[in-house]
């Protein structure tokens, strides 16, 4: 894997969702982090979303079960592959990548 893929997603852990993909996922449990700055949440995201930005993920992967499916998304889809490559790298195995909270 490249740097830029490792940096952008890009693994095979990490799965691009569409809208009603993540809407099932979440329906079943799935966390959904918002991986935006606190502003951008505040202005609105998807209900029952947490919010640890992007900047912030790698020291928070404590707040998040490796086990459990996790839905990754932000404005425009850059950040969102990112924190998906992140979390795969940690070891996360189950991490979809929505993209942007448009999608939704």
């Amino acid at each position: 894997m490249s740097f830029f893929s490792s940096l952008f997603g890009g693994g095979a852990a990490s799965t691009r969702v569409d809208g009603p993909t993540a809407r099932r996922l979440a329906a079943d449990g799935a966390v959904l982090v918002d991986v935006r700055t606190p502003a951008e949440f505040r202005s609105g995201s998807i209900p029952g979303a947490t919010n640890i930005p992007v900047d912030q993920l790698g020291g928070r992967l404590g707040e998040l079960d490796k086990s459990a499916q996790i839905v990754v998304f932000c404005r425009s889809g850059a950040r969102s592959a990112s924190a998906a490559g992140l979390l795969q790298q940690a070891g996360f195995t189950k991490v979809a990548d929505l993209g942007p909270v448009s999608a939704w």
